[in-house]
């Protein structure tokens, strides 16, 4: 614990050096609230209601999660919601219903018991702003989308629930079917890789830093952003190195061997997992036991972030991830530091 608490101050030392050198951006962008969609339900929180009320309709409920000044939430509300088709498309098949991260408004729960916005919030553990749920006839989540997902991607997850799909196979193998191939077509490379064939039980055995896998895919323009521009970032390098940092290709049936032991082809081990973005980033601990995750679109000020939670140990006290990034940004601040959430 002590080596971990050490890096930590090490990393956010550099973390201050970088932000006083202009290496994170301008200005502190804080939008507050966003003006959400007319066409949004007004719900009394009833969730079991809702879902009924739904039903009658021939419609699904998509609950999302949201919190003031996330840029990520206001991506969604322009760039998805701000195309015509993709809201119409939502609105014929889905009643939305927003949930504040941080709310007191009273949530009756599937199980009649009442709650808040907060306490629900936590008890789903929502560590990314959006969260998105789509809910089947019976209340069961069908989809969950931890954090942004872009216009083209989004249309493919409105298409798999509204038609109602899961019945037939799995959302990645229906995107697999629907998403049109886009990026440079291969896998990128990076020095910091560990070597294949991938052996990450072994590697646990022998290193004390946390393990890093990336799970990518070849054309795939996310992926090709992470590379060609967040990883070529100095602070967000200096804090990969506080990782073993594996690749793994989500389509390969190339056999490796999991942190916990297990031999097995790459797409059997994407599919126990349940992964359905690339890149997706798993975190694991010395035993090998996954500790923290990010499957969604990030920008390098919170990929750096969610870097920092896990070398510092920090995940092992403070379990809200939100609140982490809401103390390290207010710290930035307080020390005169800028910080673009979205650079």
């Amino acid at each position: 614990m002590r080596i971990l608490i050490a890096v930590g101050l090490l990393f956010f030392a550099q973390l201050l050096t970088a932000a006083q050198e202009g290496e994170l951006g301008q200005d502190l962008v804080n939008p507050g609230y966003h003006e959400q969609p007319d066409w949004f339900k007004e719900s009394f929180l009833d969730l079991g209601e809702d879902v009924a009320e739904a039903a009658a309709q021939n419609k699904r409920v998509l609950l999302y999660f949201y919190q003031d000044g996330c840029p990520y939430c206001a991506k969604l509300l322009e760039d998805n919601f701000g195309d015509a088709r993709i809201a119409e498309k939502t609105r014929k098949h889905f009643d939305v219903i927003a949930i504040n991260l941080w709310g007191d408004r009273e949530v009756t729960d599937f199980n009649g018991q009442v709650t808040t916005e907060k306490k629900f919030s936590e008890s789903l553990r929502v560590q990314y702003t959006p969260t998105l749920l789509f809910l089947d006839e019976q209340g069961k989540a069908v989809v969950r989308l931890n954090g942004y997902y872009g216009p083209a991607k989004f249309d493919v997850v409105l298409d798999y629930v509204s038609g109602k799909h899961e019945t037939r196979m799995k959302l990645s193998a229906y995107y697999a079917q629907r998403q049109p191939a886009t990026g440079d077509g291969e896998l990128h490379d990076e020095p910091f890789f560990l070597p294949a064939p991938l052996k990450l039980a072994d590697n646990r055995k022998q290193s004390w830093r946390p393990l890093l896998v990336l799970f990518e895919q070849p054309n795939c323009r996310p992926c090709d952003e992470l590379h060609q521009d967040i990883f070529r970032r100095q602070h967000v390098v200096t804090a990969l190195s506080a990782f073993d940092v594996a690749q793994v290709n989500m389509n390969a049936s190339a056999v490796l061997q999991t942190p916990d032991g297990r031999t097995i082809p790459a797409r059997q081990w994407v599919a126990e997992l349940g992964l359905q973005y690339a890149p997706s980033m798993l975190y694991f601990d010395a035993q090998g036991k996954e500790i923290f995750r990010s499957e969604a679109w990030l920008k390098a000020f919170h990929l750096h972030t969610v870097l920092d939670y896990v070398a510092t140990g920090a995940y092992l006290h403070q379990k809200n991830f939100q609140r982490f990034v809401q103390h390290r940004a207010e710290i930035l601040r307080e020390k005169g530091f800028n910080v673009d959430l979205m650079e």
